[in-house]
């Protein structure tokens, strides 16, 4: 019964958007409010279809229906609930679902909370939303059903099992309990707390940036080109970054707890599908705050949102479709070419909008560019970083690998060093630009005027590395590289000690209490500010992870021990065959870790093995001990089978590595600060005036 409610639900759901799209363009086009109004009534309808389905798949997944080809291949009856409930989006068909209830849940906020304030913009809007709703309900439908049972036909047609949506004629559907003996149950690799949430923040980042791009194309259409399209949106856009952001963290430390080679980020093709619309979101985010401030990169901007939006496309494309090979990539499979034809046909019609406006000159820019040192140049500057940045990850992930196999029938595969040779100067500039960028104007800005406003952040910025190489870092480069990095922080806390200053000394205030009032008078700017200390940490944990890691390997009996980084860590005991709740079978290493004659930690370094999924069936799960400083990290390579009292480890010192998530945080409380809208601050104002 729940296969047919979510398969029905499904089907109603590509009725409504279908219908929706047609309403919403015609009633416009033919000034009928009523029609628009149905169109919006029927987008709404759509959420709660799609969510019925989508409700049907987690019941049935929660309730162990395994008869439903989907729950059978990612559940079984071991799997904790948790994971149950998180394999919903396990694999290719139940993402997609999930996928499009996320998409019709956005578009239902997006729809009930403009309708009123942005009126013009909503029935191309509403058109623009459902139609990427009917691509990926479509995909669903008739790729990858999720709701496909397995039926056992008659003895007559060969007695086979087939995976069908609705009962073959004579087929029979075979009980739940004997097919839950070989259910599949979730890939290994995603039984861990990082993947199950990191999926879900990737997801809506990716369907957040559908809604600016939705009503970037409604202002083309519509001809409302003034900056109503980047208020209806904006807000949407930052909450789609924030999301996007948290899904690339997530996906960090997943890597570095479960991946065991050492690190949070290795340029894998999947990785990049999801940086490249948050590089080129970034971008759109800086830029439409000239737009807004001074009328300017019109054109620019709709390109930019674009291409941010066919780089979420493309992405999802390159890691469904088989393209690219991944240790998180979804196996090849059929929908590779009708979602390159979605991706290709949408990116080019949106282009054409664009230059079809831009010729009718619709599109001018109200000012020109005065002054190299003024704030909207210096924004342009760090969009052009930005670009570069896509090209050149776009290029070593897909776009080398494409070509040299169409072209020359041969796979070439551009690895880390290439990543780590191109991109790093291109983020150094990215620094500069946001410790230089806050201290410039709008307008113009003189080169003595920027100059006298960093030298307060330089002078500070100096004191730090004059820490550092008292610590003992002595390398010049190195200390280029972090005195870059920390004065784009320092300029933030700079100018945030301003404002709390103004506010204190004009109000009386205490600094905590002037910072919460300045930050609700303008999130933007403040909420901006904290987003740059937190790259700036992230920037710090990533040179001293990188550059100052440790490693070593070596066989260990039981007793002995090794010194590395000042640490030494002693090989205590082996416990093998320790058997988990879901019926893994741990091997586990027990180690001690010793710094200057003190224990600091008992680790248990260990491997995971899965018997009975299909596939990656081991994991290899770190032991670490994290400090300010550093991570003493810990793997267990290998042991013999016939003497346990030998192992063999590797081991990595990674260097201030914690600030990379520290860092994350602050840049994700950075982003909520940016997303409060302003009438927090005039309710409160009032309040006051009211109760005075």
């Amino acid at each position: 019964m729940l296969a047919e409610i979510g398969y029905f639900a499904l089907i109603f759901a590509l009725g409504t958007a279908i219908y929706a799209i047609v309403a919403s363009v015609y009633g416009e086009y033919r000034h009928r409010e009523s029609l628009v109004l149905s169109g919006r009534n029927a987008a709404l309808l759509n959420f709660v279809f799609v969510t019925i389905a989508t409700l049907a798949l987690q019941i049935a997944l929660m309730t162990e229906q395994y008869q439903i080809k989907y729950v059978w291949s990612v559940t079984n009856p071991q799997m904790p609930e948790f994971f149950r409930f998180t394999s919903l989006w396990g694999s290719q068909a139940g993402s997609l679902l999930f996928w499009s209830f996320l998409m019709s849940l956005f578009s239902a906020g997006a729809i009930v909370l403009n309708w009123k304030s942005h009126r013009r913009l909503m029935p191309y809007a509403i058109a623009y939303m459902m139609a990427v709703l009917v691509f990926f309900i479509g995909i669903s439908l008739v790729y990858e059903n999720p709701f496909e049972r397995w039926w056992v036909m008659p003895e007559s047609a060969g007695g086979e099992v087939i995976a069908a949506v609705l009962a073959p004629a004579g087929a029979t559907a075979p009980l739940a309990s004997r097919l839950a003996d070989s259910a599949n149950g979730l890939n290994p690799l995603l039984r861990h707390f990082g993947m199950a949430i990191h999926p879900p923040m990737l997801y809506l980042g990716f369907v957040g940036f559908v809604i600016p791009f939705a009503f970037a194309m409604s202002a083309l259409a519509s001809g409302e080109l003034s900056t109503n399209w980047i208020k209806a949106s904006r807000r949407w856009a930052l909450v789609a970054w924030l999301f996007l952001s948290l899904g690339l963290l997530l996906g960090g430390r997943w890597a570095y707890d479960v991946l065991g080679w050492g690190g949070y980020w290795g340029w894998d093709p999947v990785e990049n599908a999801a940086f490249l619309p948050w590089l080129i979101g970034t971008a759109f985010l800086h830029s439409v705050m000239i737009q807004e401030k001074r009328g300017m990169l019109k054109v620019w901007n709709m390109f930019l949102i674009i291409g941010t939006f066919s780089a979420v496309i493309f992405g999802t494309f390159a890691t469904r479709s088989g393209l690219v090979e991944s240790v998180h990539s979804f196996a090849r499979s059929e929908i590779g070419f009708p979602m390159f034809f979605f991706w290709f046909f949408v990116t080019i019609i949106s282009v054409a909008l664009i230059l079809h406006r831009r010729g009718q000159g619709l599109l001018e820019d109200e000012h020109k560019f005065n002054n190299i040192f003024s704030r909207e140049a210096m924004f342009v500057v760090n969009n052009m970083i930005f670009v570069a940045l896509f090209i050149a990850v776009f290029w070593g992930s897909f776009g080398a690998p494409i070509i040299s196999e169409l072209v020359f029938d041969t796979n070439i595969t551009l690895g880390a060093d290439y990543f780590n040779t191109v991109t790093p100067p291109l983020f150094l500039i990215m620094y500069i630009l946001m410790g230089v960028a806050p201290l410039s104007a709008w307008g113009i800005t003189s080169l003595s005027r920027l100059g006298k406003a960093m030298v307060i952040p330089l002078g500070l910025t100096a004191l730090t590395l004059v820490l550092f190489v008292i610590g003992g870092m002595g390398s010049p480069l190195v200390l280029l590289g972090y005195g870059i990095v920390i004065l784009a922080g320092w300029v933030a806390i700079y100018e945030t000690y301003r404002g709390v200053r103004a506010r204190t000394r004009a109000h009386g205030e205490n600094p905590l209490t002037a910072l919460w009032k300045i930050s609700l008078r303008n999130p933007r700017r403040y909420g901006g500010y904290m987003i740059h200390l937190g790259v700036t940490v992230i920037g710090i944990g990533v040179i001293g992870s990188t550059l100052f890691q440790l490693e070593t390997q070596k066989s260990l009996a039981v007793g002995e021990s090794i010194q590395i980084g000042g640490y030494e860590m002693v090989y205590d005991r082996f416990d093998g065959g320790q058997i988990s709740q879901d019926e893994r079978i741990m091997d586990i290493a027990n180690v001690s870790v010793w710094r200057d004659g003190q224990q600091l930690a008992t680790l248990r370094p260990r491997r995971d093995f899965f018997p009975g999924t299909e596939g990656m069936n081991t994991m290899t799960i770190a032991g670490a001990h994290s400090t300010v400083e550093n991570d003493f990290y810990v793997l267990l390579v290998d042991w013999e089978e016939l003497n346990q009292n030998r192992a063999t480890f590797k081991i990595y010192i990674n260097p201030l590595i914690n600030l990379v998530w520290w860092g994350g945080l602050i840049l994700i409380l950075g982003t909520i600060i940016a997303t409060l809208p302003k009438e927090i601050m005039n309710k409160e104002t009032r309040r006051r005036l009211r109760q005075s």
